[in-house]
């Protein structure tokens, strides 16, 4: 087993797609996604109160469906096979909602290995965001050595705290915030997987 925990942001990490955009072109949503998402990228608003907004454009879609949209996101397969060869020390850390991932985290094999934002359900609709994950908080909790990567403002923090911290650039621009505090950045899917690996030992 590795001496590593490894904690991953999911959205364009894991994911070849950002996901909240990439359901709401499918659903028709993208033109009001894209101007929350712009809001929040020049730091308008906090991100919380984006995610949240971003949460109501969906409100009105049955939950079913977007887990099915969700559930067909392209992920980088070089790194989904090295989460699950490494499933015992692997963790998904991400802001997106438990009840919209069941079908993304189940093709990953990562059932209980997910810190989430939680929602409750009600006659097949969201109802109620009731918990925001925090990945400083959940970096927090880790007792062993960990290995963070990720490539958004809201990921700097959990990057930081890190022993190895990487900024991770195969799918999107790594947020300068990452930057500022990564101990890498890596800008190729094999690259990352490699380094990963040898971290395993």
């Amino acid at each position: 087993m590795s001496k590593y925990i490894f904690l991953l942001n999911l959205d364009a990490t894991i994911t070849r797609q950002e996901i909240l955009p990439a359901i709401s072109r499918k659903l028709g949503l993208y033109d009001k996604m894209r101007v929350l998402a712009e809001s929040a990228a020049q730091e308008k608003i906090p991100y919380k109160q984006s995610f949240l907004q971003k949460v109501e454009l969906f409100k009105e879609i049955p939950v079913g469906e977007v887990r099915r949209v969700i559930g067909e996101i392209p992920v980088n397969e070089k790194l989904a096979a090295f989460i699950k060869e490494n499933r015992e020390s692997c963790y998904i850390v991400t802001s997106n909602l438990d009840v919209w991932l069941e079908e993304l985290i189940a093709r990953l094999q990562m059932e209980g290995n997910l810190f989430s934002s939680k929602a409750t359900v009600k006659d097949g609709y969201i109802q109620d965001v009731h918990y925001i994950a925090d990945k400083g908080a959940v970096a927090g909790q880790m007792v062993s050595p960990f290995v963070a990567v990720g490539n958004g403002n809201n990921d700097a923090e959990m990057i930081e705290t890190a022993e190895i911290g990487i900024g991770y650039g195969g799918v999107r621009r790594v947020a300068p915030a990452v930057l500022s505090c990564a101990s890498h950045a890596i800008y190729e899917e094999g690259k990352l997987v490699d380094f990963l690996e040898r971290l395993v030992g």
